[in-house]
């Protein structure tokens, strides 16, 4: 794993997503197309902000997967984040080759099918991630499963996870934070050919510090980064502040 370290989110928000820019392209002229994971958060936003900037990428040559998303969640709920990334990145660059999103308000099980399916056909050029609080990677919160080869799961969201989504904003009570989630997989975010992982705000510190430093644990399911071979994480100040 790389680290990359930035004064401000701004700027850490513009490096992610210019190396972003500069693997699709390279993905796009090797074979012609592109397959990308998105993730969603306030954590994203100077990330896809400059990802959406870019001039020189055909994005009908771009299929496009997210992370995770709540189950019986309405896709009209500010929250949901097939609503984020359409309205952040889909309904911006216009036509892709492909959407993949995750809905939640269909049968879990079959949902997992159909994305695990779909996914096993179209490898993985470049995925974009975060870091919970909790030190989750999508909705894996600790104790992930790093054995599972299911490339989308249902998961239940603990305590700390769903308090981080409410201090986000983007529910009005914990109480309204849904308990499960489809998330993809460790193993499946692992079989991305490069992972860009962006991590703004102390908030995020200590897990940073955990997941960088510490030994790779399911405890601290980001940590599996480590492993990668082809990972770069970027923080700002703030994220960065535990770390020497």
């Amino acid at each position: 794993m790389n680290v990359r370290k930035f004064k401000t989110r701004e700027e850490l928000g513009q490096y992610a997503g210019e190396a972003g820019i500069e693997a699709i392209k390279a993905s796009i002229e090797a074979r012609g197309e592109a397959n990308v994971i998105l993730a969603t958060g306030q954590s994203q936003f100077e990330t896809l902000q400059t990802l959406v900037g870019a001039k020189d990428i055909d994005w009908t040559k771009v299929r496009m997967f997210h992370l995770d998303e709540y189950i019986d969640l309405p896709v009209t709920h500010k929250a949901s984040f097939r609503k984020y990334l359409t309205e952040r990145f889909v309904d911006i660059v216009g036509p892709l080759k492909e959407v993949v999103l995750i809905n939640g308000e269909k049968d879990p099980i079959d949902e997992c099918n159909r994305l695990h399916k779909k996914i096993q056909d179209h490898p993985i050029d470049v995925a974009f991630v975060g870091i919970g609080e909790n030190g989750h990677l999508a909705f894996n919160d600790p104790p992930a499963d790093f054995e599972v080869k299911d490339a989308y799961l249902v998961v239940n969201l603990d305590v700390q996870c769903r308090q981080q989504q409410l201090g986000e904003g983007w529910f009005a009570s914990l109480d309204e934070v849904p308990g499960q989630a489809i998330s993809m997989s460790i193993h499946q975010i692992m079989q991305s050919k490069k992972i860009i992982c962006a991590v703004p705000d102390e908030r995020k510190a200590l897990a940073v510090k955990n997941c960088l430093t510490l030994p790779i644990s399911n405890l601290h399911p980001a940590s599996i980064l480590q492993d990668h071979a082809d990972c770069t994480c970027y923080l700002d100040q703030g994220s960065a502040s535990l770390l020497n």
